[in-house]
C-alpha cells in the first residue's frame, strides 16, 4: 500500500525519521509439517524490509558479489539458519565490501531472521529478542527463492520436507533516532496494514506481531566477544558467517559491544546480528509519533506484498489472520 506517512503528535517529540518503506512478515512450518496450527509449529519468523526514502536517498549496503545476492537458494541442511547456495559466491560467509544503491529508484530488500520465532513480548520491556541478517538482495527473486519450499535428503534421517513459508503480515515501519536527554538510540517502529482491522489475528497473536510496535534496535559489533550477560544469552552466529563491515561502520562501536542502528546501513550487511527490545505497542503514547497508513481494502489486488512477491507464500494468515 505504499510508506504512509508520521505525524508528530508532541512538540517535543526528540524524534529524526533515518528511514521509511515496507514491512513484511512470514512463517515457516517445522520440517515435515504441512500446516501450522500455533506457534509451536512454527520453524523461523522472518521480517522482510523494504526501505524506500529516508535521511539519504542513497545507502551503502554489501558487494552485490559478496555473500548470497543474486545466488540459487539449495538448502541441504533443515537445521541450518543459513539458505545455502550452489555457485562461486561463499555461502556461509557475511555479507563485505560495498556499494551505493538509490532505494528510491532501486528496489532494496533485506530478509531477517528472529532467532526466538516470534517478535518480542510488549509485556516484557526490557527482554532482547536477538536476530540477524540472513540476505540483502536488489534482485526480489532472491527472496522470492528463499520463501518457497523444499524436498531434501539427509544421511541420518532420509527425505525430509520444508513448506514454503506463509505471510502473515504487512504495513509500514520506520527507523528513527531518539533522543532522550541521556543517550540517542535508534527504534524500529511498525504498523500494519494486512491483515485487515475487521479479520482475525490468530497467528499475528501468537507470533507477538501487534497492530503496531516499537522496538529498540541495537547492532551487535562483530569484533566483541565475551561472556557478559547480555552476549552469553545469544549463541550468535559463527565467526565466519558475521558481517565484515566498512571500516567507517565498524568504528562507530568503538570498545562497545552494540550501538544504535545509526545508520541503518548497518542492516544492508549479511551477518549482522541486532537485538530488538520491546518499548512499546502503542506508538504515539511512547514517541509522540501517528504512523498513518493509507486506507486498506480487503482484497489482495492492494497487497504490496502480493504484488512483490505473487503467491510464492500462502497469504492466508496476511488477509484472514488465520493458520495454515
Amino acid at each position: 500500500m505504499g510508506r504512509g506517512q508520521e505525524i508528530k503528535t508532541r512538540t517535543e517529540a526528540n524524534v529524526q525519521i533515518q528511514e521509511r518503506g515496507e514491512i513484511f512478515f512470514f512463517y515457516r512450518p517445522k520440517v515435515d509439517k504441512e500446516e501450522a496450527r500455533s506457534s509451536e509449529d512454527v520453524q523461523r519468523l522472518y521480517i522482510v524490509l523494504r526501505p524506500e526514502s529516508g535521511e539519504r536517498s542513497v545507502e551503502e549496503k554489501q558487494d552485490s558479489h559478496s555473500a548470497k545476492e543474486g545466488a540459487k537458494k539449495n538448502d541441504s541442511d533443515s537445521d541450518s539458519d543459513s539458505i545455502h547456495t550452489h555457485s562461486h559466491k561463499p555461502a556461509n560467509e557475511g555479507g563485505r565490501g560495498s556499494q551505493k544503491v538509490d532505494i528510491e529508484k532501486q528496489p532494496l530488500l533485506r530478509f531477517l531472521v528472529m532467532g526466538r520465532k516470534s517478535l518480542p513480548d510488549p509485556s516484557k520491556k526490557s527482554r532482547p529478542y536477538w536476530g540477524f541478517v540472513e540476505m540483502v538482495t536488489t534482485n526480489i527473486e532472491d527472496v522470492k527463492n528463499a520463501l518457497k519450499g523444499e524436498d531434501y535428503e539427509t544421511s541420518t534421517r532420509g527425505h525430509r520436507h520444508n513448506s514454503d513459508a506463509r505471510a502473515v503480515g504487512e504495513g509500514i515501519y520506520r527507523i528513527l533516532r531518539h533522543d532522550k536527554g541521556k543517550k540517542i538510540h535508534t527504534h524500529l517502529i511498525y504498523k500494519l496494514e494486512f491483515p485487515p482491522n475487521n479479520e482475525k489475528n490468530e497467528p499475528q497473536e501468537s507470533l507477538n506481531i501487534e497492530r503496531e510496535g516499537s522496538f529498540i534496535i541495537q547492532i551487535k559489533n562483530p569484533d566483541q566477544h565475551g561472556s557478559s550477560s547480555r552476549s552469553s544469552e545469544f549463541r550468535g552466529l559463527q565467526k565466519k558467517r558475521q558481517a565484515m563491515f566498512p571500516a567507517h561502520l565498524q568504528g562507530q562501536f568503538g570498545q562497545n559491544k552494540y550501538c544504535p542502528a545509526d545508520p541503518p546501513d548497518f542492516l544492508n550487511y549479511e551477518g549482522c546480528e541486532f537485538l530488538l527490545i520491546s518499548a512499546s505497542d502503542d506508538i504515539e503514547e511512547e514517541l509522540g509519533l501517528d504512523l498513518e497508513t493509507e486506507s486498506v481494502e480487503c482484497d489482495k489486488s492492494y497487497s504490496d506484498l502480493v504484488k512483490t512477491f505473487g503467491e510464492t507464500a500462502s497469504t492466508i494468515p496476511l488477509l484472514k489472520g488465520t493458520w495454515v
